[in-house]
């Protein structure tokens, strides 16, 4: 089969094709993106945070500063001492359960390989949504379990902190909402 190429077709010229410099647009907001960005705004304030207290978005400077020095007074920092037994409580509350659910993952796995014991499957499933779930409350269960008095001894298991810290906590939020 033979193709007949005409020379006069301009699109067959083996020449190098033009240079194309790529068209640059600005965008430019019209009118109804202003009013949709205006009426879609987040009117959402953190707590504590609002205008109506006089804190961030008032106006009132006098007012700010007598909000921030009670905060202060209530927030106190946290010794180094108190921060440091409860990174080593956090740590002990997630890598336990942790460690004991990739254990028990490995344990499997080797019973099921060897073929010891078919293991079915639901076991492996609730042995790991059970030692999981643990090490994600302890972070919780260990922010909880530390005495906030740093002279304290405080228990190996931290219960009686627990019950007291509940407590606090709890009675702090109910002051603050009131």
């Amino acid at each position: 089969m033979k193709t007949l190429i005409f020379a006069s077709n301009p699109i067959l010229h083996l020449s190098e094709p033009p240079i194309r410099k790529p068209k640059t647009q600005t965008f430019q907001p019209s009118i109804t993106t202003t009013i949709l960005k205006d009426k879609f705004k987040s009117h959402a304030n953190a707590k504590g945070f609002s205008a109506s207290n006089g804190s961030i978005g008032s106006t009132n400077k006098k007012a700010n500063e007598e909000n921030n020095k009670k905060k202060n007074d209530d927030n106190d920092e946290i010794p180094q001492e108190v921060y440091n037994r409860m990174i080593v409580r956090i740590l002990v509350s997630v890598g336990f359960p942790m460690g004991l659910g990739l254990a028990f993952l490995q344990i499997f796995g080797v019973l099921k390989e060897k073929q010891l014991w078919d293991v079915p499957l639901w076991l492996p499933f609730t042995t790991t949504l059970l030692t999981f779930g643990a090490s994600a409350l302890g972070i919780a269960y260990g922010s909880l379990s530390t005495s906030f008095d740093a002279e304290r001894k405080e228990s190996l298991l931290g219960i009686e902190e627990v019950q007291r810290n509940w407590v606090e906590m709890w009675k702090e939020e109910d002051e603050s909402q009131t």
